[in-house]
């Protein structure tokens, strides 16, 4: 069925397609209608006639179950709804329906201003680091490789929310990377920001994105490509990435020295000599930010004396957090404690840092009918974090309280990490590598009465010292909207997290929490 036919079709019974929006290699993508939702407008994408063969249709299955799974994980990635074949066998998939620029048309004619790159590439690097954690597929944690970043790759929209909001598009040849697979195959991407070991068909890592995200960087903030091949076959560019030098930067944009080395680290010929994660450039780019809107002067800068009073410097908490506290003097704390007087007598949670003559340490406490403290105190407990940078920095500390016969008690708190209490408990948590649970009784007595512990890895008390900086060092947003947002990927974590508990964490006292 042609391009043309479509026009007006109702497809499944349900999508009014409306016009063509836009083709490539795979297929077509049309505008639609969802008459089941009432109208919602949505975009429809069908394989190509051309391509229809059992294996671009597994590829074209797959880049959908790719975007379903990694849409409901993160907003940074365009979010597939539904999948189908029409009348004529030809398959198709419905995603949100996006309007904006993408980012090719954005740079085409100028360099991005500090500010508005450092926005952007935060947003691209949280949604390539969702990809390259993985999803699970066919029962198996697989790494996500895109193996087509660029420009036109990344669009731009306007939320009303958030401002300026990422999206990644087009998983299309994306690598599902599996135990057991083999991943040596023909060159396939985009000639201009592909990295020398996908040129060469090789097995890729996520550093292959970290490269074409490098090249993406560069254009971002001089408008021009690092890198030029005599022709533009496919020796040409072979040769430049694999031997040529980027193209030194006009020091009339007055980068900062630590972007600029950070631009050539993820350009490195060789995977080794890159950032190895993500992860890693979010890191440099948190610690980078600050110095391009002060002086633009070299990242020693950023070490500063400790008399010093920088605006830059990350204050650490006040009290200091003792990891190994004595357990029966934080019990005698706890048991002491009274419910405050400016809360209210009703089913909450809230944290607080109590002290106890060794050091600090960090709280929830916790509102309950008497006759339910007794079962949540013998209840599995599983905790997890959440962070959200943008509009506002926010962390989402949830703590589920599990019984078997009883079901689950939901305790979510929120941490403002903008504000001392909020940055307090987040190192405090970070440090101790633990918290303790105050249960107050909702009728008798304002006195603590049961108290319980909860354990934090390692890796994710790492992880909270580094959301403290960042959410000390970010720009002040909107709270309410980063609590929203918050609360939203909560409800859609719930089925995962009690399927979890249901079906084998029970065995184990305290699962591991696990990082967003």
């Amino acid at each position: 069925m042609s391009a043309e036919s479509r026009h007006r079709r109702l497809l499944a019974n349900r999508y009014q397609l409306l016009e063509l929006i836009g083709s490539g290699a795979m297929g077509q993508v049309y505008r639609a209608e969802d008459k089941l939702l009432g109208g919602v407008t949505v975009a429809v994408k069908f394989l190509s006639q051309a391509l229809l063969n059992k294996k671009m249709r597994e590829r074209f299955e797959r880049e959908a179950t790719i975007s379903a799974l990694l849409g409901e994980r993160s907003i940074h990635i365009v979010r597939v709804r539904d999948y189908g074949v029409d009348e004529k066998e030809i398959p198709f998939y419905v995603m949100e329906f996006l309007q904006g620029e993408s980012l090719s048309e954005i740079v085409k004619f100028h360099p991005l201003p500090l500010s508005r790159f450092f926005n952007l590439t935060r947003q691209i690097c949280f949604g390539m680091e969702c990809a390259h954690k993985g999803i699970i597929f066919q029962g198996e944690l697989c790494p996500i490789i895109h193996r087509d970043i660029k420009p036109s790759n990344i669009l731009v929209i306007q939320d009303s929310g958030l401002g300026e909001l990422v999206k990644i598009l087009d998983f299309g040849i994306a690598k599902l990377i599996q135990s057991g697979e083999s991943q040596t195959q023909s060159f396939m991407g985009t000639l201009a920001y592909c990295s020398p070991e996908q040129m060469e068909g090789k097995e890729l890592d996520s550093r292959s994105d970290i490269y074409s995200l490098g090249i993406m960087i560069y254009e971002m903030l001089t408008g021009e490509m690092p890198l030029f091949p005599d022709n533009s076959s496919f020796g040409g560019w072979y040769e430049v990435h694999h031997y040529a030098e980027p193209r030194p930067i006009n020091p009339s944009l007055k980068l900062p020295p630590s972007l600029e080395q950070l631009m050539m680290r993820c350009l490195a010929k060789a995977p080794s000599d890159r950032p190895q994660t993500i992860g890693e450039i979010l890191q440099t780019l948190e610690r980078i930010e600050p110095l391009s809107k002060e002086t633009q002067q070299p990242v020693k800068e950023k070490v500063v004396a400790k008399d010093s009073k920088s605006k830059s410097t990350i204050t650490p908490t006040t009290d200091t957090a003792i990891t190994h506290l004595n357990p029966t003097a934080v019990k005698e704390v706890c048991l002491k404690s009274i419910w405050p007087a400016d809360k209210p007598r009703q089913k909450i949670v809230f944290p607080r840092c109590l002290n106890t003559g060794e050091g600090s340490f960090a709280s929830l406490w916790v509102m309950l009918d008497q006759e339910d403290i007794g079962n949540r105190v013998a209840s599995l407990r599983y905790s997890q974090f959440l962070y959200l940078p943008t509009p506002h920095p926010m962390l989402l500390w949830i703590t589920v309280l599990y019984h078997k016969e009883y079901g689950p008690r939901w305790l979510p708190c929120y941490l403002d990490l903008k504000t001392p209490i909020g940055q307090r408990t987040a190192r405090t948590l970070g440090e101790s590598g633990r918290y303790w649970i105050l249960f107050f009784p909702l009728d008798g007595s304002e006195q603590c009465l049961n108290v319980t512990t909860a354990s934090i890895p390692p890796n994710q008390g790492k992880m909270l010292q580094e959301w403290a900086n960042a959410g000390q060092m970010a720009p002040i947003g909107k709270p309410q909207i980063s609590k929203r947002m918050l609360k939203r990927e909560l409800e859609k974590l719930k089925p995962k997290i009690l399927t979890k508990l249901e079906a084998g964490f029970a065995n184990t006292p305290e699962p591991t929490p696990s990082k967003h």
